[in-house]
């Protein structure tokens, strides 16, 4: 499936949410409505409440509780998806949904299939901890003062332990980005964020945006190694089993 464009994305969230409901909720793992409009509109880069608002749009054309807008005609932009879209069953749905929300999903939907992996509970837990928070951050990191006038730089993709490096001539500071569904929880590192955090400290800040549940809020902690956070070292031995041939 290819990737479709925001807006495009943001009405057929609004589509799948009115047409299957509560369907759709648990589908994606979340725990509610306000749940997906935060963590859907701010993965896709738009505002959860256009989400909500192309839900309420489509909710006169289903069966479901809400009235919606049912005293305003259909927009064009809306209708033409809606006339594409809204004979498509529940399953081919909501894979169409996540192929626009995670990275490679074809791949990993491949994986999947092939290793019968369940990914239903995972996926609201993906988005909020990644694609939703650092969208959040893309958004809103202007309005930090110590990042002001400086140039983001992404480096999500690299696996280099920070997800963003800001610069400003010869400052600059690296950003690893977490996100947690509710108003608190559990931030983990893995060792090459915890040794960039070490190694550059006050210089590497942590970001968390917590609460998706009901409003995003975020919180930024300089030198999270030398802060009140106390990170716990945890070690697992894994077992590998390989399989060799002689050739």
């Amino acid at each position: 499936m290819s990737m479709l464009s925001n807006r495009k994305t943001a009405i057929l969230m609004g589509l799948y949410l009115s047409k299957f409901d509560e369907m759709a909720i648990q589908a994606l793992g979340f725990k509610g409505s306000v749940e997906a409009f935060n963590t859907l509109g701010y993965a896709i880069g738009t505002k959860p409440a256009s989400i909500k608002n192309y839900r309420d749009e489509f909710d006169p054309y289903f069966n479901n509780p809400r009235k919606g807008w049912h005293n305003r005609p259909l927009r064009e932009y809306c209708k033409l998806v809606l006339e594409e879209y809204q004979n498509v069953d529940f399953n081919e749905f909501t894979e169409l949904i996540k192929s626009n929300l995670i990275e490679n999903y074809p791949v990993e939907q491949f994986v999947d299939s092939i290793l019968q992996r369940d990914h239903s509970e995972s996926v609201a837990k993906r988005l909020v901890t990644g694609k939703a928070a650092e969208e959040f951050f893309r958004e809103n990191y202007l309005s930090i003062p110590q990042f002001e006038n400086f140039t983001l730089k992404d480096a999500t993709l690299l696996a280099c332990g920070f997800d963003f490096k800001l610069e400003k001539e010869s400052d600059y500071y690296c950003v690893e980005v977490k996100g947690l569904q509710g108003k608190s929880g559990t931030v983990t590192f893995t060792e090459k964020e915890y040794a960039m955090a070490e190694k550059l400290c006050d210089a590497f800040a942590l970001y968390v945006v917590t609460n998706f549940v009901e409003k995003p809020t975020p919180k930024l902690i300089f030198n999270p190694l030398k802060s009140a956070l106390r990170f716990m070292k945890t070690e697992k031995l894994i077992n590998q089993i390989s399989f060799s041939a002689s050739f």
